[in-house]
């Protein structure tokens, strides 16, 4: 691959000392650069975004709380964003967590905030899977590979779907959050008794999104989350 037509590869610096970096370094045609990102753990030809997770650090970040916020700042990334879940089963022998808890975290991160998953089996494949993504990105860009037609969407449709991943919270109860708070990081910061001040959301629902996007609880089942 000529120099002008190498892959950019930005990665966090929490992610430094990761073997995926290396397995990067190792690709022909790659440039890689270490600095602190914001949101995601790798930005490819600043086009692409993807956050990294071993199996053990999803297990971790469902029984600390992060998980269910770390997916809404994802969801609301202005770049394309996907979430890379590296590991076999194996890695999951000692986590004490039900399968049934770790299928609802995904299921809420994929079904209702909208982001794509791939899977890995280690960092070399996930080095890889960011590599054949940009090409193919490029290849889209270009227009080499066919396009499906897709309907366009506004902010405001982004916004009440990512308000539709918290529990009790359908597309009338998101419009009406967004009506009274104007933003999703303005519904997230309200206290239970603004949120339940809103028509249609009550106490209980209010409650419901509180435990939802504090990180504070020590462990949650997103499999509750369902609406």
């Amino acid at each position: 691959m000529a120099a002008s037509q190498s892959v950019c590869v930005v990665v966090d610096d929490r992610e430094s000392a990761g073997a995926v970096l290396a397995a990067l370094r190792g690709h022909e045609g790659v440039e890689t650069r270490v600095a602190r990102l914001a949101l995601g753990d790798y930005l490819v030809d600043d086009t692409l975004l993807f956050e990294r997770k071993t199996l053990p650090d999803l297990v971790a970040s469902i029984k600390d709380g992060r998980l269910f916020t770390q997916g809404l700042r994802l969801a609301q990334a202005p770049l394309p964003t996907a979430l890379i879940l590296e590991g076999t089963t194996r890695d999951l022998a000692d986590c004490r967590m039900r399968r049934e808890a770790i299928q609802g975290a995904l299921v809420a991160l994929t079904l209702f905030l909208g982001i794509p998953l791939l899977r890995s089996l280690g960092p070399a494949e996930t080095a890889q899977l960011m590599l054949f993504a940009a090409r193919q990105g490029r290849a889209f860009a270009s227009g080499s590979l066919p396009r499906k037609g897709r309907r366009p969407r506004g902010k405001a449709r982004v916004q009440s779907r990512i308000l539709q991943g918290l529990p009790g919270i359908g597309p009338e109860r998101a419009k009406r959050l967004l009506e009274r708070f104007g933003t999703i990081e303005a519904v997230m910061a309200a206290p239970a008794t603004e949120l339940a001040g809103v028509h249609g959301i009550g106490k209980e629902t209010a409650a419901a999104i509180r435990w939802a996007v504090e990180d504070a609880a020590a462990t949650y089942d997103l499999a509750d989350l369902s609406p």
